[in-house]
């Protein structure tokens, strides 16, 4: 049998009573700041932690407005998440300044009661902090991490930069390129000028990032320096070799209405970097960086543009350099190389065309001389090595073998003993090929001898070309002065074209003599029958790529057909 109700021990309250007593309790221990706004927005309950952060007892502030009470800020967050939490009927939590102007945060708490919302400040001071120092931490993080990306990006556009350039045999072609190396490394779009050796300067290349605007900003590079104002900073740059950076609304106001001005509107960039591009002292060219709005250079930035453009102008001179060079050794080699003389009954033309490079200017040469007993002989010859020393021997050897040809009236293959016998006493050290050619019985017959060089080639009118090589081909000149030197005869007919060249025209990197001389045969046979002066500059311009790695001679020489 259950027992029935217990009495209650003298002195305990009634339940409802505990439950007040209770909650009374709970709200003075808080250590948080509560308290409860009316829907009038009036405080109606702050508890002890309130009352110690106001430092006023809760009888002074319940009753009032909020905005009594508190600072006008807070105020105004406690009314707003109050308002929010009684017309959502949830709670509604929102981090503030400390409330009473301390240094730290509080979160603000509020949720809807049976009439008006209470509100907590609860202080997250420490908290925040954390977050604080994990979100700069994080940042950090993040800008070192592009400023690596960013050091990477700058070191491999120099050293791609500095592969274009260091082989360089153009300027203009070299520089050219610059413009795509830049964008979007350093810039959003670039102009990259040159100055010629005459001193005049031309934009040779451009480039942006927006395909869109890549045709806008050729077009500006091909008109800007027609009217650039003396007073911009391009033109200053080129004149005193000055650096600028400006905005391009100031370089707008210089430029005179015009296309130029109308496509630098349209491009819109932001700001315009010049940075000239310097050798000796001097400006050689300019680089032309447009930043788009928003965009800036670093330190880091400007630094590598400066590297590049220092990169640039060293190139530029060298080319420069390299230019005079190629033209006082060409200008040798043309002095050394005389005209040829007028011959009864024929028509002999030559060419002598040098390599790109300066420094590959070397020993080429050609001839054409009456022999004794008035037949026509035309002469080929190749002095190894490249540069003005094997020009120079190519003169001496040249003006030997004339002298030996004339003085002994023989034949090509004791011709070419004599200069071999002449190069053991003489020019010690000196290897050369050379092929000499004589036509005889009023250009019939053909008599020639080679010693280690190409072989000539005769083309009848009708195409069909032959190819003189007997053999193998004796050896070159200077190194064995004993041996036995072959000549061949064969027959000519009526308005033959006999050729000499050479290997410059037949050897390339990539095409190996024999199969250099068959393209050589085969252009030949199709210009069989064009006049002798246009038949050796279309070979020349057949055979040869733009910038040739070797010079180049040929002669050749028709008798011409009885009338």
């Amino acid at each position: 049998m259950s027992p029935g109700p217990q009495p209650r021990p003298r002195g305990w309250p009634e339940p409802l009573d505990r439950s007040a007593a209770l909650a009374t309790g709970v709200l003075a221990a808080m250590p948080a700041a509560l308290g409860c706004l009316d829907p009038a927005g009036r405080v109606a309950l702050l508890n002890a932690a309130g009352e110690r952060l106001l430092d006023r007892p809760a009888a002074d502030v319940v009753g009032r407005p909020v905005t009594e009470v508190l600072c006008a800020g807070t105020a105004a967050a406690v009314t707003r998440v109050c308002h929010e939490a009684v017309a959502s009927g949830g709670p509604v939590s929102l981090e503030v300044p400390d409330p009473w102007g301390g240094p730290g945060w509080s979160a603000l708490h509020a949720w809807p009661v049976s009439d008006g919302a209470a509100f907590v400040f609860v202080d997250v001071t420490a908290r925040r902090q954390a977050q604080d120092e994990a979100e700069a931490a994080r940042r950090a993080a993040e800008t070192a991490r592009r400023a690596a990306e960013r050091a990477g990006a700058r070191t491999a556009l120099l050293a791609a930069v500095t592969g274009e350039l260091s082989g360089a045999l153009d300027s203009e072609s070299a520089l050219g390129s610059l413009a795509r190396l830049v964008v979007p490394a350093l810039t959003d779009g670039c102009v990259v000028t040159v100055v010629d050796r005459e001193g005049r300067a031309r934009d040779v290349g451009s480039w942006h990032v927006d395909p869109a605007r890549r045709p806008l900003l050729d077009r500006y590079a091909e008109v800007r320096l027609d009217t650039l104002p003396t007073a911009s900073p391009v033109a200053r740059a080129l004149r005193s070799g000055s650096e600028a950076q400006q905005p391009v609304a100031a370089v707008l106001e210089l430029m005179p209405p015009g296309p130029a001005r109308d496509l630098l509107v349209e491009l819109g960039p932001d700001t315009a970097v010049v940075l000239p591009l310097t050798a000796d002292g001097r400006a050689v060219g300019v680089l032309t960086l447009y930043l788009d709005p928003g965009r800036t250079l670093d330190d880091d930035d400007l630094a590598t543009a400066r590297e590049v453009a220092a990169q640039a102008g060293r190139a530029v001179d060298r080319v420069h350099r390299q230019s005079q060079q190629a033209k006082l050794a060409e200008g040798l080699q043309r002095s050394l190389l005389t005209d040829l003389p007028t011959i009864a009954g024929a028509q002999v033309v030559a060419r002598y065309v040098p390599a790109a490079e300066a420094a590959r200017v070397g020993g080429d040469w050609y001839d054409a001389f009456l022999h004794t007993d008035g037949d026509p002989v035309v002469v080929i010859g190749d002095v190894t090595g490249h540069d003005t020393a094997a020009a120079a021997e190519m003169g001496q050897l040249r003006g030997l073998l004339r002298g030996i040809a004339h003085y002994s009236g023989a034949g090509p293959a004791e011709v070419l003993r004599g200069l071999d016998a002449a190069m053991a006493a003489m020019h010690t050290g000196t290897l050369a090929t050379a092929a000499i050619a004589r036509l005889e019985e009023g250009g019939t017959r053909l008599r020639w001898a080679s010693a280690g060089h190409p072989p000539p080639l005769v083309a009848d009118p009708d195409g069909t070309v032959t190819v003189l090589a007997d053999g193998l081909g004796d050896l070159l000149l200077g190194v064995d002065p004993t041996t036995v030197r072959r000549e061949s005869t064969v027959p000519l007919r009526p308005g033959a074209v006999v050729l000499l060249y050479t290997d410059g025209l037949v050897e390339r990197r990539d095409c190996d003599v024999d199969t250099g001389v068959g393209r050589l045969r085969r252009h030949l046979a199709a210009l069989a029958d064009r006049p002798l002066e246009q038949l050796a500059d279309e070979l020349l311009a057949r055979m040869l790529p733009a910038t040739p790695g070797d010079d180049v001679a040929l002669v050749a020489i028709c008798v011409h057909p009885p009338r």
